[in-house]
């Protein structure tokens, strides 16, 4: 029985009217978590007369196993039925049984290695298995360290090996590595796939008696050395008929072969001479070789020690040379420097100049405005003087004084609109010439900013040339769209800080950026027409959400997020038109997004762990956290962020727009102002043209009347006007004063302004003095280095040379030693001389010395041979030619002949042995096949009657016989199967192609109810092998496993499937074992099925009667 744990659910009955079986407490185990609780005491061991057979298991306990953590399963003697959903651990029985019996991990066809098998998370796990035995149960405990991937075992609580485990598992007969006995889930469809030999070796380790394995093994065995003496007699006596005919044809040769020895003999000492002659040749030469290869090497020493000095000069030039280059590298960015700051007094200067010429024009204005007064004035008093001149001549006329009075007072009026209009043209010009002023600073500004602009456009021309193109073409036709189409984002997005620009394009991917927003599909769908059919350009578009989500507020406010660290949204960080705003929050979040510092990133475990963040940055990289579907576990990927590329020329899109509208507003004022002067020059002539008209009429009356009169008139208007004029009255001097004092306070700025550009100038001219020399001194320092490489190299050479005629001198030198070796170590092969053997001294001559320092000599037999090479190499010509008359003879024919006649002896005596162990070979075979197949067919034939009558159950038909192509070879026999499905087929033989899945699963499975009831094996395990079946063939199969593994005196049974077909027989000797999971199980320490029992029956007992 298995403890439940906490994660499952709770078990029940089976779902319809069945028998259950009579151990209520066999429902299985759970999975997940779960801790060491009371559980069902073990079973007591059975004795010899119990249900159990030898071997038997009766209590399977695992802990910390696959997904398990802790559970025990009690099985019972018969058929064991484990059921539970797919997934739920009914498999981790099946390799707990497997890897208890110490079966090696790779049969179960899962992993390789047992570590795999312990659950994920832990460091050991456990499994125990105890098996029945009359004498006492055996209980075997396999612990497993995941870390080693080792396993310890024990043996009722002592510590063993796994060889004496296995030792113990094979006395009890149990072969979990046997596919007839052991069948697990992944080895189902194997079991089709065994050949005919290795299903018999399967079966006669199943069911078969203990020696009949044995004896087949040894039929093999035998049967090859049979094999192998067969052979080798046949190949021996051939080989002997081949030798006695050899040395038949050899008799003949050996008479000839003493006479060709004679002269071979002359050869052999000519030939033996000939080395110690040449080599005293060559030993010469070598010494000439190396004496002039010393004094060679002497001149290589000389030429390198001359070398030496150049070579410290020019690491003291290339030394200074790089302390010049450091020094130029200074004083360049001291002169960058320099030429800045004058560059900066410079504008300050141009300013203060500007700013004078300004006070100048304001005050010539003023200026010109007094001069017009002061000219009107003198004239006025001009035409007053002349008039009252003119008067004291003039005689009294008429009196039309009041005629010319209104008409005086009339001019007086006009001549007071004219004054009037007059200041307001003047007024009009100052706006004027003030509005143009700020137009231009106003169009300076834009310049500047379109200057910005051109270069976020540059670089999207130059990456992405067809969105660029399309730009254009954008803002050339933009009256074709209906609503706002916003141009790329990277061109809209304006930072507020190009300093965070890195975050943002690290956040939106470079297709968006380069992205056209639009709010209107139509609009969208237009453009992509024109755009990427028509013109065939690559380009983005994207659709901004139909509701904004440009103010969307984040879920954590910023302030909370400030102990972390983050100091603002992605949102703030940036300005976009509002179309595009809302698509980046709605696609990328940048809402929820925060940035933050390297504060962030030393609080890092606190933000993942506290703040449930998806995104976020630190100063340096991106952080995304993901949360494990199956742990619930944090998972953080970190990267470090790329460089920003297009954003980092931030462009003011909202100033530019303001300075548009003020342009705008200028140039509006400016054609006010226009139109204002325009109908003030209007008004102004109009009253000049009725000035005229009403001095026309005045002048007309005054000729009526008395000049005099008129006269005294004209005066008292211009007296008037006179009065007025100097009335408006301009203190220019005070003006002047003022002008010239700012001038001048402006002026003493300027000058120190001008001192101190002009003491930058001097030390910008003082460091690029400086830099020049420092630049001559370098070439000079240069100069002087290549002039010395330039020496080194032509040193160089010449050692180079002297050293490459000393490397061929010295390899003339060793090439003439090792010749000397060579000729020293054949001279003594020649004369069968060890390396350090002297010459007998009866054989010795006059000792020569060798290069090695090693002393040796020919022997006396030497000096009657000829001693120069010509003389030996004749003679030795003559002796060959006359040897080489003796032809088809060599060295060894004598040798030969007399050792094949031994080699013929003693193949004689061998093969005479060989065919005597060969008669007992075949002795020994008749006496272990008499005992071998006479079983071995009795056995597959009850395997056959059992067999057919199942398939006959079944309305089909099945055969297992014995076969084998030839009757000797014993390793070719084996078990075929042979079965039918429909009537209207013959019999097949199962194969892994010729039938169908389900097929071979009716077959596996009656083949192994057939070997049940003659097994000798005290279990067998069967994983989910109904699982290809038809539910006809599923029902029939079930029935036979039900009445075979529950007969009396049948082994144990184990039956794993994840459901079964409704309505099946039961039988009362059935163990039925369910596997629950689910989240709701209860704890190990509180699963007592008997008090479940009584609480339900309560609960029955209790309920009203409807």
């Amino acid at each position: 029985m298995a403890t439940p744990s906490r994660k499952t659910a709770t078990p029940g009955p089976l779902a319809s009217k069945r028998p259950l079986p009579r151990d209520p407490s066999s429902e299985v185990p759970s999975k997940r978590r779960s801790s060491a609780s009371p559980a069902p005491p073990p079973p007591r061991p059975l004795q010899s007369s119990g249900p159990f057979v030898e071997g038997s298991i009766v209590r399977i306990a695992m802990e910390n196993f696959l997904t398990y953590d802790i559970c025990e399963v009690s099985p019972g003697p018969h058929l064991n039925m484990i059921i539970g959903a797919n997934g739920t651990g009914k498999s981790s029985i099946v390799c707990a049984i497997c890897l208890g019996l110490a079966g090696k991990p790779a049969f179960m066809g899962r992993a390789d290695k047992v570590g795999f098998f312990v659950k994920r998370g832990c460091s050991k796990g456990m499994v125990e298995i105890e098996l029945f035995k009359i004498s006492g149960n055996l209980v075997i405990t396999r612990e497993i360290d995941v870390a080693k991937n080792q396993s310890f075992w024990f043996i009722n609580k002592k510590s063993t090996t796994q060889k004496i485990v296995e030792e113990q598992v094979a006395a009890l007969n149990i072969q979990v590595g046997n596919l007839c006995q052991f069948l697990p889930q992944d080895k189902v469809g194997e079991f089709a796939k065994l050949s005919k030999i290795e299903l018999l070796e399967a079966t006669e380790k199943s069911i078969g008696p203990p020696e009949m394995h044995r004896y087949h093994c040894e039929l093999k065995n035998f049967r090859e050395k049979e094999k192998q003496l067969e052979t080798s007699c046949k190949e021996k006596t051939e080989y002997l008929e081949k030798m006695i005919q050899r040395n038949e044809r050899y008799k003949q040769d050996v008479e000839r072969f003493y006479e060709r020895k004679r002269h071979l003999d002359l050869i052999e000492m000519l030939e033996a001479k000939r080395p110690w002659v040449e080599y005293e040749n060559v030993r010469q030469e070598y010494e000439e070789v190396k004496l002039a290869r010393d004094r060679v090497k002497e001149e290589v020493r000389k030429l390198k020690e001359g070398q030496i000095p150049m070579t410290h000069r020019i690491e003291e030039i290339e030394k200074q040379r790089h302390n010049l280059e450091a020094r130029i590298k200074e004083k360049a960015t001291d002169i960058k420097e320099t030429s800045q700051k004058c560059k900066q007094k410079q504008d300050v200067v141009e300013r203060k100049d500007k700013h004078i010429e300004e006070l100048q024009q304001a005050l010539a204005v003023k200026q010109n405005e007094e001069h017009d007064r002061q000219r009107r004035i003198s004239n006025t008093r001009k035409m007053i003087e002349d008039l009252q001149n003119e008067l004291k001549n003039t005689e009294n006329c008429e009196n039309l004084q009041p005629q010319i009075d209104a008409i005086t007072s009339d001019l007086r009026q006009i001549q007071d609109e004219k004054a009037l209009c007059e200041g307001e043209i003047i007024d009009m010009r100052r706006e004027k010439e003030t509005l143009e002023k700020e137009k231009k600073n106003v169009e300076e500004h834009i310049v500047r900013f379109d200057n910005l602009m051109n270069q976020k456009e540059d670089k999207l021309r130059q990456r992405y040339r067809d969105t660029y193109d399309a730009v254009l073409w954008l803002r050339n036709n933009r009256d074709k769209f209906k609503q706002r189409v916003c141009e790329p984002i990277m061109l809209t997005i304006n930072m507020k800080d190009n300093k965070n620009a890195k975050y943002v394009e690290n956040h939106i991917s470079s297709n968006d950026l380069r992205a056209f927003v639009f709010e209107s599909q139509e609009d969208m769908e237009v453009f992509l027409k024109e755009v990427r059919d028509n013109k065939k350009l690559r380009v983005n578009a994207v659709m901004a959400p139909e509701h904004s989500c440009a103010d969307k507020a984040p879920s954590v406010s910023l302030n909370e997020l400030k102990q972390y660290g983050f100091f603002s949204y992605l949102r703030e960080l940036f300005d976009a038109p509002n179309p595009v705003m809302s698509y980046l929050c709605y696609q990328y979040h940048i809402h929820e997004v925060p940035v933050g510092t390297e504060r962030t990133r030393e609080r890092i475990e606190r933000v993942i762990q506290e703040t449930q963040l998806k995104q976020f940055y630190t100063a340096e990289e991106k952080y995304v956290v993901k949360t494990s579907f199956y742990s619930n576990k944090h998972i953080t990927v970190n990267t470090s962020l790329k460089v920003a590329q297009f954003l980092t020329v931030t462009v003011d899109l909202e100033q530019r727009r303001h300075l548009e509208e003020q342009l705008k507003e200028i140039n509006r004022k400016l054609q006010a102002v226009e139109s204002g002067l325009i109908a003030l020059r209007e008004k102004n002539k109009h009253l000049e043209h009725r000035d005229n008209e009403l001095r026309q009429k005045k002048k007309e009356l005054l000729e009526r009347k008395t000049k005099k009169r008129q006269l005294e008139q004209k005066i008292s208007s211009k007296l008037g006007s006179l009065k007025l004029m100097e009335q408006d009255t301009c203190n220019l001097e005070e003006e002047e004063r003022k002008a010239s004092t700012k001038i001048k306070e402006i002026n003493v700025q300027k000058a120190k302004l001008v001192t101190e550009l002009t003491n930058l100038i001097k030390i910008c001219t003082s460091l690029h003095i400086q830099k020049v020399n420092l630049i001559l001194q370098n070439t000079t320092v240069i100069s002087e280095k290549n002039k010395l490489e330039s020496d080194y190299m032509a040193a160089s050479s010449q050692l180079r040379l002297t050293e490459q005629h000393f490397i061929e001198l010295d390899e003339n030198r060793q090439r003439l030693l090792q010749k000397c070796k060579e000729l020293m170590k054949r001279a003594r092969q020649v004369c069968n001389l060890g390396a350090e053997q002297t010459v007998p001294q009866e054989y010795q001559t006059q000792v020569p010395t060798i290069p090695n320092g090693h002393n040796s000599s020919p022997p006396m037999a030497f000096q009657d041979l000829p001693n120069t090479l010509d003389e030996i190499d004749a003679l030795l010509t003559e002796e060959r030619s006359r040897a080489s008359c003796f032809t088809g003879l060599n060295p060894t024919v004598v040798e030969e002949y007399t050792k094949r006649e031994e080699e013929i002896e003693q193949l004689t005596e061998e093969l005479k042995i060989k065919k005597v162990e060969l008669d007992k070979y075949r002795e020994s075979i008749s006496q272990v096949k008499e005992r071998w197949l006479n079983p071995l067919k009795e056995l597959v034939e009850k395997i056959n009657e059992k067999f057919s009558n199942f398939f006959s159950s079944m309305q089909c038909a099945g055969e297992v016989d014995l076969h084998t192509e030839n009757e000797e070879d014993y390793d070719k026999y084996g078990i075929r199967i042979r079965v039918k499905f429909r009537s209207s087929t013959q019999l097949h033989e199962l194969t892994p192609h010729h039938q169908s899945g389900g097929e071979r699963s009716v077959s596996t499975m009656l083949y192994l109810m057939a070997l049940q009831e003659l097994n000798r094996c005290p279990f067998r395990v069967v994983d989910e092998i109904n699982q290809g079946m038809d539910p006809i063939n599923e029902r029939r199969v079930f029935e036979m496993v039900v009445n075979t593994a529950c007969k009396e005196n049948t082994s144990q049974y184990f039956f794993i499937t994840p459901k079964l077909l409704q309505n099946l027989p039961y039988s009362e000797k059935m163990t039925v074992l369910f596997v629950y999971n689910g989240p709701h199980m209860l704890e190990p320490n509180r699963w007592n099925l008997k008090a479940f029992q009584r609480r339900r029956r309560r609960i029955t007992f209790t309920q009203p009667s409807q």
